[in-house]
C-alpha cells in the first residue's frame, strides 16, 4: 500500500504527532509512506498531480523523534512523486495553524479533490472538510447536543450575550485550534471584556458560548473512525483532558494533561446522534470533545492524542487505523469506481 500524508509543513511538524505515529506504524507494517506539505503540490500541464514529498529510506524507527530526525537529514528520500500513484492520501493539515497564510488553508482541499478525480482514496473527504473549514460546521449538528452559541464580529452582540448568560461565557476564534485565544469572561473580567473580544476579533469572527460548569473539570476526547466510536478489543480510543489551575483550556498543547476515561452509555448515545452527519460528510477520522451530554467540538482535520489513548488502554490504535486503510484499498480494488470517495471514507 502506498500512503501519502499531507501536513502543514513537513520539516516543522511538531511532536508529539498522531500523524507521525501513524506513519511509523505503516512503515513497520511494510507499507510505503510519503509526507508532503500544503505547499508541495503541482498540477502539471498534462493534467497529472505531483508533490515534492519526503520518505524514509529505512523501515524501522524507535519513536517519532527518531523518524523526524531521519526525515530532515540527507539520508531521507526527497522526490517529486505522482500523487495519482498513491492508494490513500490522508489530509492531516490544520487550516487554523495557517491563519497567517490564507492560500494554505484551502490548498490541501483543492488538490485533494483533484486526487479523488484521479482515483485516489482521500481521507477525510475534501467536500466534508470544506464544510468544516471553521467552527461554523459545529452548528450543523443537532441543537440538543450543543451549547448555546453566538457567532459575531460585533462587540455589542457579545456584551448582550454575556449578560443573557449569567455574566459568564467563553469566547474564542471561529477559525482556531489548540486553545489559542480562548477566554473565560466572568464578572471579575468585566472591565476587560472589550479588550478580550478585540483580541479574538483580530483573527476574524468570534464564537461566544455559554459557560458549561461541568467543563471546568475537563472534557473527554473520543475518537471516531468510519463513523463509529473507535474501539479495539473492546477498548475505546479516548482520553480525558484536564486543564491546569484556573485555565479554562484543557487542550494538551495549551498545558492541559490527559487521564484515562471510562466511556459511558450516555457518551455512546451522543455518538449515535453525531454519527449520521459524519457519514454524510465522508469523515473517516474525527475527534469529539464531550462534556456530560454535550458536544463541545468536532475535530475533523488533524485530531491528535491517539498515541496517549493507546498508552492508557494498552492497545495500539495506530495499527488498527492502518488496518482500516488496508481494507479500504481492498474495497477499491474489488469495486473500482462504483463506490465514491464519500462512501469509502466510512466503509
Amino acid at each position: 500500500m502506498r500512503l501519502g500524508f499531507v501536513l502543514n509543513d513537513v520539516i516543522n511538524e511538531e511532536l508529539p504527532s498522531t500523524t507521525i505515529n501513524l506513519v511509523i506504524r505503516a512503515l513497520h507494517m511494510g507499507h510505503e509512506v510519503w509526507l508532503m506539505g500544503v505547499g508541495d503540490f503541482a498540477y502539471d500541464p498534462n493534467d497529472t498531480i505531483h508533490a515534492n514529498a519526503f520518505s524514509a529510506s529505512k523501515k524501522r524507527f524507535k519513536d517519532a523523534g527518531d523518524y523526524m530526525q531521519h526525515i530532515v537529514s540527507k539520508d531521507a528520500k526527497k522526490e517529486r512523486i505522482s500523487v495519482e500513484d498513491l492508494d490513500v492520501l490522508m489530509l492531516r493539515n490544520d487550516p487554523a495553524a495557517d491563519f497567517d497564510k490564507p492560500w494554505a488553508q484551502h490548498a490541501s482541499l483543492v488538490f485533494g479533490f483533484a486526487a479523488v478525480d484521479h482515483g485516489v482514496i482521500v481521507l477525510n473527504d475534501p467536500s466534508g472538510l470544506r464544510k468544516a473549514i471553521n467552527k461554523m460546521y459545529f452548528q450543523q449538528f443537532p441543537k440538543s447536543i450543543r451549547l448555546k452559541t453566538l457567532i459575531t464580529k460585533n462587540y455589542q452582540d457579545i456584551l448582550e450575550f454575556y449578560h443573557q448568560n449569567n455574566n459568564k461565557i467563553i469566547i474564542k476564534p471561529l477559525l482556531g485550534s489548540g486553545g489559542r485565544n480562548v477566554f473565560l469572561v466572568q464578572p471579575e473580567d468585566e472591565a476587560n471584556i472589550k479588550q478580550m473580544a478585540e483580541a479574538v476579533m483580530r483573527d476574524g469572527y468570534v464564537i461566544a458560548q455559554e459557560f458549561f460548569a461541568p467543563a471546568s473539570k475537563g472534557d473527554i476526547r473520543l475518537y471516531m473512525v468510519n463513523g463509529r466510536p473507535f474501539k479495539v478489543n473492546g477498548k475505546y480510543a479516548a482520553l480525558k483532558r484536564v486543564s491546569v489551575g484556573r485555565d479554562v483550556r484543557s487542550n494538551i498543547h495549551a498545558g492541559g494533561h490527559a487521564e484515562p476515561v471510562k466511556i459511558t452509555d450516555k457518551i455512546l448515545e451522543l455518538t449515535e446522534i453525531v454519527r449520521p452527519k459524519l457519514i454524510q460528510d465522508g469523515i473517516f477520522f474525527a475527534g469529539l470533545d464531550i462534556v456530560d451530554d454535550k458536544l463541545l467540538e468536532v475535530n475533523v482535520f488533524s485530531p491528535g492524542g491517539l498515541n496517549i489513548a493507546s498508552t492508557f488502554e494498552k492497545e495500539d490504535f495506530c495499527i488498527a487505523m492502518i488496518e482500516a486503510l488496508e481494507k479500504k484499498v481492498a474495497y477499491k480494488r474489488y469495486y473500482m469506481t462504483s463506490i465514491d470517495n464519500i462512501e469509502m471514507n466510512t466503509l
